[in-house]
């Protein structure tokens, strides 16, 4: 995924349907200067961790 597309993804109030290493997330932020996203399992919002936005991949 692009830095541009993960912004949009966090941004919107629709849930968009995203993976990381096959597991479903939630997108909280995105920084752009560094192409991190701030990340979260849909099943454990415990476990937040900063990821290059090149590992995510939305399903369509």
């Amino acid at each position: 995924m692009n830095k541009q597309r993960a912004q949009e993804i966090a941004s919107s109030p629709v849930m968009a349907n995203v993976i990381y290493n096959g597991t479903p997330v939630y997108i909280q932020n995105v920084d752009e200067n560094r192409e991190t996203a701030r990340i979260y399992p849909l099943d454990q919002p415990e476990k937040e961790q900063e990821v290059s936005v090149n590992e995510l991949i939305e399903l369509e």
